[in-house]
C-alpha cells in the first residue's frame, strides 16, 4: 500500500496553475497524488499527465456530485446532466493517464430530504451507474463511489449498502470509496466494515475523527490496516483533509480551526504514522 495526499488540502479545485502541487507533494514524501476537481472542463489534463510523468508521480482524480446533481432524482433532465457530468469524469481521467476516478458519485454532496431514500431511487443509482460502467470499459477506468456520513448525504452511508450497491451494479469496474473518517461515525467496527466491502474496495481514505493528522486521534487504525491486508488491499491509502484558508471548502466540511501546526504536517505526520502500521 502506497500512501498519498488529496489536493483539497490546498485548494478547492486543481487547475493549470497548481501543476507545482505534484512536485510539492513529492517533496513531502507523498507516493502520489490524489487531484480533485469539480469542473472537468477547466482541468489540465495533458499538462497533468506531462507533470506527472516528469515526477514519476502516480495520480487518482477525485470529484463529487455537487449543484444538486444526482443519479437517483426522478428528475430525468437532472439525472442526465449527472450522468454527463460522471462521463466527462471518466474521460477526463483517462486523458491524464490516470485509471481511478473517485468520490461521491449518488447523490449531491449536502443533499438531506429529511427522509429515507426511497426503492425507487435506489435502482435509478444502480441503472445510472450500470451506464457508467460501460463508459468505464470504453476509457479502461474504474469508478470507486464513497459513502458519507449521515450529515452529508441521506442515501449511502455504511459499507454494507456500498457492498449492496455495487453487487446489483454487478460491474468489475464499479467499486468503493472506503473513507475512514465517514466509517468513524457509521460504522460500529471498521475492520469488520472493511471485512464486509470486501474486494469493492478500490481505493481508501485515510482520515482522522477530526479530519487532521491520521494516528493522532481516536481511530482504530492498526484494525483498519489489519483488515485492509485481509481483504489483500494494496491500493492507496490516502490522506484526504481541507485546508482552513480554503473558503469554499472550509465552509463544506465545516472546517472551522487549525487541525495542525500547518496544513502540510497533516500529510507528513500522517504518512509516517501510517508507515509505521505497514
Amino acid at each position: 500500500m502506497k500512501v498519498g495526499v488529496n489536493t483539497l488540502l490546498w485548494t478547492a479545485g486543481f487547475t493549470e496553475q497548481h501543476l507545482g502541487l505534484i512536485g510539492k507533494a513529492k517533496s513531502l514524501g507523498m507516493d502520489l497524488i490524489e487531484m480533485a476537481t469539480f469542473d472537468f472542463a477547466s482541468f489540465p489534463a495533458a499538462a497533468a499527465r506531462r507533470e506527472l510523468d516528469a515526477q514519476q508521480m502516480p495520480g487518482v482524480m477525485c470529484s463529487a456530485l455537487v449543484a444538486g446533481m444526482s443519479l437517483a432524482t426522478d428528475d430525468a433532465a437532472l439525472r442526465a446532466h449527472s450522468l454527463e457530468f460522471l462521463r466527462a469524469g471518466i474521460r477526463t481521467t483517462a486523458e491524464a493517464g490516470l485509471d481511478l476516478l473517485v468520490g461521491p458519485f449518488c447523490s449531491a454532496v449536502g443533499f438531506l430530504p429529511g427522509r429515507r431514500r426511497t426503492e425507487d431511487e435506489w435502482k435509478r443509482c444502480v441503472d445510472g451507474l450500470q451506464q457508467l460502467g460501460r463508459v468505464c470499459d470504453e476509457y479502461n477506468v474504474r469508478l470507486a463511489v464513497e459513502p458519507l456520513n449521515r450529515f452529508e448525504t441521506f442515501f449511502l452511508n455504511t459499507a454494507a449498502d456500498a457492498k449492496r450497491l455495487c453487487d446489483e451494479v454487478a460491474h468489475a469496474r464499479i467499486g468503493i470509496l472506503y473513507d475512514t473518517f465517514h466509517a468513524n461515525i457509521e460504522e460500529k467496527n471498521q475492520a469488520a466494515a472493511i471485512a464486509t466491502a470486501g474486494s469493492h474496495i478500490f481505493h481508501v481514505h485515510t482520515c482522522e475523527n477530526d479530519r487532521g493528522i491520521p494516528g493522532s486521534g481516536p481511530i482504530d487504525w492498526p484494525g483498519v490496516i489489519g483488515a485492509l491486508k485481509g481483504i489483500g488491499y494494496s491500493g492507496p491509502l490516502v490522506i484526504e483533509s481541507f485546508g482552513p484558508g480554503i473558503k469554499e471548502i472550509a465552509a463544506a466540511a465545516c472546517i472551522w480551526r487549525d487541525l495542525a501546526p500547518s496544513p502540510d504536517d497533516i500529510p507528513v505526520r500522517g504518512a509516517a504514522n501510517l508507515r509505521r502500521l505497514l
